[in-house]
């Protein structure tokens, strides 16, 4: 994941990631939840970015039984307001966040061929769409930039 920042923060992984997001999760007031706990670590696992479907599938799987995508879409969009998930809106599919609690502009890379999408952290590129935003009298609340094309893999 390439990073652009004027801040510092730590990037997570593994179960860091998970305790990471718990920490950030429960101090915003909201409850960590066996199921919310399956949801993220599942999202977690996955390199690029995952539907509700496919969270949904693989969970019933491993437990035996049915799980709602609905439910999924829900914890998700929990997690998207509290920063532990980022939304890449164009797929419709979502990424674990790696430094959770840390709020970002959603800026994303994403290949038209293999589906990768890279998340970037660029300040001066948030506060140049903000300012945009403002100054036509718009209050941004979550910007979300998506460049489409090939990854150097691809290309």
């Amino acid at each position: 994941m390439a990073q652009s920042h004027a801040h510092a923060h730590k990037e997570h992984s593994g179960e860091t990631l998970i305790e990471a997001a718990r920490d950030a999760l429960t101090n915003s007031g909201e409850q960590w939840t066996g199921m919310r706990q399956s949801v993220f670590t599942e999202l977690a696992r996955h390199e690029r970015p995952a539907s509700a479907y496919d969270i949904a599938d693989n969970l019933s799987k491993a437990r035996g039984k049915r799980v709602a995508p609905n439910s999924v879409y829900r914890i998700l969009d929990l997690f998207v307001a509290n920063n532990l998930a980022l939304r890449v809106e164009s797929s419709n599919a979502y990424l674990a966040n790696t430094h959770p609690g840390c709020e970002h502009d959603c800026i994303f890379l994403v290949c038209d061929e293999c589906g990768e999408a890279t998340h970037i952290d660029d300040e001066e590129v948030s506060r140049t769409v903000r300012g945009l935003a403002s100054a036509r009298g718009f209050k941004p609340e979550r910007p979300v930039l998506e460049i489409r094309g090939l990854c150097r893999a691809c290309a």
